[in-house]
């Protein structure tokens, strides 16, 4: 699939480059999740020149946990934030597909894309949260076949003009009824981690892979084994690899790694080192996480736009306006 004409596909993705972005909210959260602050954040990542912004699939909040995610219905707030911001990537980190039917997943997809041309980057993901699944009578153990039957739907009503398609989700007829809107154009769709799926599956269906952070080594291998699918699958197609990443951004700058959940704590100049590193295995895109960050979100951003983002440069991209 070419993604020639999407500008936020264009502005994140190059082969053998990485850029960089953030997943909101960038403050730790707690039981009543912080949002006030979140547009301010978000036009400040997208004025230093940061390439994206990831937002979570949440439903409910689960007291026994401090993770709450943002507290706002994705697909509405991803709306909000792209009508207060101007061109910076918007990527649904992951629209949970077993807890959403597929034709309203589409819609929404396709209206977002007419609304705000190229801009849409959509992860798609089989869910981890028990407490969603519970309340919305879903049987997480049937999350992957759901995932994998829903993804083949949401990919057809994307990409077809007017699909037949027969299905748990219902009925459409191609011959007398189509999804609208319909895209402004094809809009890249990611799986999320593995979803209940094989990495042989993901290669072939994905248009590039979302994963969680892992070790350099591990992750290298990871790399290398998609990226020898995806040749198999689509020889000669580039599908984008993308991860995020925890970091807590220590203030002497040459303060060497620690590892923490999912990250670091590491000064910036350590941390330059080893994004080249992540650069080096193949990753296109790493969004930081600041879940664990113990200085205020503005002074991480302001410190990361000026020293670190230089090296790993938003590519100009191209396509609609």
């Amino acid at each position: 699939m070419s993604f020639q004409n999407h500008r936020a596909y264009n502005s994140m993705y190059q082969k053998d480059k990485m850029t960089l972005g953030f997943i909101l909210p960038t403050a730790r959260m707690s039981k009543n999740p912080i949002m006030e602050n979140q547009l301010e954040l978000a036009r400040k990542i997208e004025e230093y020149g940061f390439a994206s912004l990831w937002l979570r699939d949440i439903t409910m909040q689960n007291l026994n946990i401090d993770d709450n995610g943002q507290k706002y219905d994705l697909w509405i707030y991803l709306t909000y934030l792209a009508a207060y911001t101007k061109h910076i990537a918007l990527v649904t980190g992951s629209v949970v597909l077993p807890l959403r039917h597929p034709v309203r997943v589409a819609k929404e997809a396709a209206s977002i894309d007419q609304l705000f041309p190229g801009r849409l980057i959509m992860g798609v993901a089989s869910g981890d949260r028990e407490k969603d699944f519970t309340a919305l009578g879903i049987s997480k153990q049937e999350s992957g076949p759901i995932f994998k039957e829903n993804f083949e739907i949401l990919d057809r009503l994307l990409k077809e003009n007017q699909p037949t398609i027969h299905s748990h989700a219902g009925l459409i007829d191609g011959t007398d009824m189509r999804l609208i809107p319909k895209p402004v154009s094809s809009i890249p769709t990611m799986v999320t981690g593995f979803s209940n799926q094989s990495i042989n599956w993901i290669a072939r269906n994905g248009d590039g892979w979302l994963q969680y952070p892992r070790s350099i080594i591990q992750q290298a291998q990871l790399i290398q084994d998609y990226r020898a699918l995806t040749e198999v699958h689509a020889p000669g197609d580039f599908k984008p690899f993308s991860q995020s990443l925890f970091i807590n951004l220590l203030e002497n700058p040459d303060e060497m790694p620690v590892p923490i959940p999912l990250g670091y704590s590491v000064g910036r100049n350590r941390l330059v080192d080893l994004l080249h590193q992540f650069q080096e295995i193949g990753v296109n895109h790493l969004a930081f996480v600041l879940y664990f960050s113990k200085r205020p979100p503005e002074e991480v951003i302001q410190e990361l736009g000026e020293f670190v983002l230089p090296y790993f440069s938003t590519h100009k991209g191209t396509g609609q306006l």
